[in-house]
Order: structure tokens, then sequence, then C-alpha cells
């Protein structure tokens, strides 16, 4: 990327040796960094079009059913190999005697699992739902718009000490603080719990571990950038919880989009394909290395963004073997998870005046003084974003 200097002003450089060029927003432009999409990884996929081309004619793929010998009826064969590959290649995952449930995104998947893990007796009380705070903004929102009698959210798993049957969601890594996250209800009653995996990915994290869970949700958007494309999937080890699934998405959309699908599974194929051919590849063109090497060089331009503005801190990650990349990594999280000095109670409004959209705790479940930042925009967003924070000042 070439960048000019704008009124003879140089690009910033900060102690810990990064630089930062200059980007062609306007002062009284917003960053909008509030939002989650990933479409920092445009350039590698830019690299790679030619070799992901499809091509659909007019009369293919034109009826609801996928595999009618699968049990998730709806999915086509080329999807389903392609996830299961994916996972062989990453490691990051056991998907042996589990059932593949294919969804609109991990979203329908989170509404579905809500629905097939609730009790069937209709005279039950709406089971609890909770996660442990900060947790995803938008738990408790989907969780609460079809006001079910099933279900309700409950809100922080750490503070749930009802004896009632409960269902905890662990994102881990988590959005929005980026830390591993196990189950932390402690209750006289035995819970289910949803592993939301979206983040389980080598560029965002080391792969510590091949994780073996009953429910385990993934999603086609974090991991290659592709989110519109609107592709997720759980593994599930109980049949009948992956039936009433399946019943969910099937009422709710009947299916997912085969044209959705097969592009999807090409992608993945591009993806899988660079790690099979290790020897005769550059590493530019393989997509795990390529995005954990942005991610990398963003970081450490944020840190040192942050280190100058003397306004926030940073979480701490821990350094860890990643078995993917066989070496000692850091963490590179989506998201950054900020806490204010002294003196700011409101990050967000904080972060406003300075013309820097973001979300602020409260949406998490914490205090204001936590703000999430997203790392996963466009080039000129991020670099206009670490600019700013640069510049901030503690009022």
């Amino acid at each position: 990327m070439v960048v000019s200097t704008i009124n003879g002003t140089s690009p910033l450089s900060h102690s810990n040796g990064t630089t930062i060029p200059l980007s062609t927003f306007s002062r009284n432009s917003f960053v909008n960094v509030e939002k989650g999409d990933p479409v920092a990884f445009r350039p590698y996929w830019e690299k790679v079009r030619d070799e992901c081309t499809v091509e659909i004619k007019g009369d293919e793929w034109m009826s609801y059913l996928g595999d009618t010998n699968n049990l998730c009826w709806y999915m086509v064969p080329q999807m389903r190999d392609a996830i299961l590959r994916l996972h062989n290649v990453v490691g990051n995952a056991v998907t042996k005697d589990k059932f593949l449930v294919l969804g609109t995104g991990s979203s329908q998947l989170y509404q579905a699992l809500l629905y097939a893990l609730s009790p069937s007796e209709s005279s039950y009380r709406p089971i609890n739902v909770v996660a442990a705070a900060p947790y995803y903004s938008e738990y408790k929102d989907a969780t609460d718009i079809l006001q079910s009698r099933l279900f309700q959210w409950t809100g922080d798993a750490a503070l749930y000490d009802k004896d009632e049957p409960y269902i905890e969601v662990v994102t881990s890594p988590n959005n929005p603080d980026g830390t591993l996250r196990v189950p932390v209800v402690n209750s006289g009653v035995e819970g289910k719990i949803i592993y939301d995996l979206a983040y389980y990915w080598p560029q965002y994290t080391p792969i510590t571990d091949q994780l073996d869970h009953d429910v385990m949700v993934f999603t086609f958007s974090k991991c290659t950038g592709h989110a519109g494309s609107r592709i997720g999937w759980a593994f599930v080890k109980d049949i009948e919880v992956a039936k009433k699934m399946i019943r969910f998405v099937q009422l709710n959309s009947i299916g997912v989009s085969r044209e959705s699908q097969i592009r999807a599974a090409k992608m993945i194929g591009v993806i899988c394909d660079g790690y099979k051919n290790l020897k005769s590849i550059e590493s530019d063109h393989l997509f795990f290395d390529y995005s954990k090497r942005l991610m990398k060089e963003r970081w450490e331009k944020f840190k040192g963004a942050i280190e100058k503005s003397k306004v926030f801190t940073l979480t701490k990650y821990p350094t860890s073997y990643c078995h993917f990349n066989k070496d000692l990594s850091e963490q590179y999280p989506a998201f950054a998870w900020l806490k204010c000095l002294e003196g700011i109670k409101d990050g967000e409004s904080y972060l406003e005046k300075l013309k820097i959209r973001t979300r602020g705790g409260g949406r998490f479940g914490v205090d204001a003084k936590y703000v999430r930042v997203s790392m996963i925009g466009t080039e000129d967003e991020f670099i206009e974003l670490c600019t700013r924070l640069s510049n901030a000042k503690r009022e």
C-alpha cells in the first residue's frame, strides 16, 4: 500500500518500533470500529480470486434438498466434506462421532440450540441462559427477541446461583476481550453448555487443544472473513439435539442457501489445498499464515498507539504453543478490549468525541469504562483508528 504524507506530516512512530502511515480519512469523518465486519482479509482473497471462482448454471441447485442420506438433509456433500477437511487441517476440533449441523450463520445456530436444549415439557419454567461477563453483546437480544416460553436471558454466568436448569454459553476466545474461557456457573443443577468457537482459528489464537465438547459452534464469517455468505456449523454429540436443531432451521429458513454452500466449500478447499502443497506454495498464499501475520502487525501498531495515548489499558494475553503453527505464539484477537484510566467514566462517549464509533461495556454486561474496538476492518479504518488513539489525551 502506498501512503503519502498530508500537510507535510510524517507517519507516526512509536517506542515499540512500529510505524503507522497516514490514512485517507478526513478529520470530520467517523471511524466506525463498532461493528465486527471481518473485511481485513480481503487482500488475500483478491490474490486468489481466480482459484475461488464458482460458476453456477441456471438449472443447478434448484432443490431444497442437499443430501437426503444425511441427517442434515439440506447440506450438500461438498460443504460437509470441506468442513471436515478444514478441521482436520487446523486440528481445532474433534469431529468423529458427532453430528454436523449447518446453519445460516452461527446466529441462527445459537437460536436453534436454545430451542433444542430447552426442556420440552410445556408446563416447565423457561430455562435460564447465561454467559460470563463480559459476554458477546448480541446474546441477550438474540435470546429475548423471540419472547419464548422455553428460555430466557438471565445474565452473568459468574453470578448465577439458582438451583434451576440453565444453558451456559462459553465463548472462547471470548468476544469482546479475547480471553480463553471455561464454564463458570456454580450450581447444584447440572447445566447444558454451548461452546461458541467463532474465533478459535490460528490467526486469532494459538491452537492449544483439539477441543472435544458436546456442542461446538463455528462460523465461516470469522474463519475466512466471508460474513456475507452466512454459513455456520455446529458439531453436536447428541442426535436428538441435532434433530431438533435441524427442525428449527427447517421451520426458520428451510435450510441453507445452496449457492452459499458451494462458494464456501470452494474457498475452504483453496485454504486446505495450500497446506496440502506446502513445499510448492509461497507463505503469502497460505491463508492462516497470511491472516495471522496481518493480525500480528495490527496488534503491534495498536499497542504502540495505546502506549502513546496513556488513556487506556489493554488486556494482556499469555503466550502458548500452537499445534497448528508449531511454535510459541501470542493471541491476536479480532477485538481490542480497552479500559479507560481514572477520570474517564464512559469509554464509548469519550471516543465518540474523537469521531471513533465503538461499542461500550454496558452492552457486554460490564462497566461503561470498558469499550470494544474492532481489529478486523479495512486497512484505512485501522490506520486512522491508531492515529486518533495516538493523539488522544486524558481530559
